[in-house]
């Protein structure tokens, strides 16, 4: 039975940590981010990695820095088979890359060399990918630049959000680790040397500031930015002063019942209020609002929204 440390921090890596406390390696270890303070109160807040070892009884480890020599001593000691990362926000050194015999892998949620970087699931979306995946790499010193070991590919559906996608890379990267794992051990993997420039920029993290609508662009990459940014950081406007958050829209062929000539032609105005959908025209097309959360309330269908806010045809999005 092989011995494995494992790395991570967020839900992504939770799956993934989860699947090897069912498979036959044995998990000496877990390293993760140090507790956050979370909510309007900070009250410090354990990774879900964390909460998942400590069920199982899994020594953790929550460095500051791991390439600290203490920290890099500790993995010696332990002498693992293989180190396995999956989203765990901090660079793994060459100190540590070297120590298990088969290596350190990675669980990235790309199909690598397109996005590298720490958001490649909502990026995805945004830039209209069809078709993401998993891949399995061995580790080296460049950010998501090692040989590339076993991928799976999974279709992006035109309804798929961040959070949708995420479950499906999350069940594909766990089940594809164990598979890759038992190939090394037997000797029969192949590693993919990745070229040095990576077809895409990189998948640079997301911030809330991201979530604010653009209405210039068209009505596809704003109904595609509602999906990738869904649950977080979510999509925003504003009306009358107050945010709105969209998340559900469908893009348009036709503006539907458009209002005045004068104000028709401007992005993020309302163009018509139906009986449970809000038209709203963008930079190159217009946008259907299906769903929505009014600043300080839960989510709720347009029709909702309509009936208890009054939202008027001519308005316009975007004024704070």
């Amino acid at each position: 039975m092989a011995d494995v440390v494992f790395m991570g921090t967020p839900d992504f890596a939770e799956g993934i940590l989860q699947a090897l406390l069912e498979s036959e390696y044995a998990v000496t270890a877990v390293f993760t981010q140090p507790d956050r303070p979370k909510g309007r109160k900070g009250q410090l807040q354990a990774p879900p990695v964390k909460e998942l070892a400590l069920e199982h009884g899994i020594p953790v480890y929550q460095p500051a820095r791991i390439r600290s020599e203490e920290n890099v001593e500790i993995l010696r000691q332990l002498h693992p088979d293989f180190i396995v990362v999956a989203a765990f926000g901090q660079i793994i050194p060459p100190a540590i890359l070297e120590i298990p015999p088969y290596g350190c892998l990675n669980v990235h949620a790309s199909l690598l060399p397109r996005w590298r970087g720490a958001a490649p699931i909502q990026w995805a979306i945004l830039e209209g990918d069809e078709k993401s995946g998993v891949t399995i790499m061995q580790m080296a010193e460049g950010l998501d630049t090692g040989d590339c070991i076993d991928q799976a590919e999974v279709r992006i559906e035109a309804d798929d959000t961040g959070g949708s996608l995420f479950d499906k890379l999350m069940h594909a990267g766990a089940s594809q680790l164990i598979e890759t794992m038992r190939r090394i051990e037997r000797g029969e993997a192949q590693k993919t040397p990745q070229p040095e420039e990576s077809p895409t920029p990189y998948a640079k993290m997301l911030t809330r500031q991201m979530g604010e609508i653009d209405w210039t662009k068209s009505a596809p990459e704003i109904e595609r930015m509602i999906r990738a940014l869904d649950p977080w950081p979510s999509a925003f406007t504003f009306l009358d002063g107050k945010m709105l958050k969209i998340w559900k829209a469908s893009v348009l062929d036709a503006a539907g019942q458009a209002a005045e000539e004068d104000t028709a032609g401007v992005p993020g105005r309302i163009l018509s209020v139906g009986k449970d959908e809000l038209i709203v025209q963008t930079g190159d097309g217009c946008l259907g609002l299906l769903e929505v959360q009014p600043e300080g309330r839960k989510r709720m269908n347009a029709d909702a929204y309509i009936r208890g806010y009054h939202p008027q045809a001519g308005a316009l999005l975007g004024e704070k």
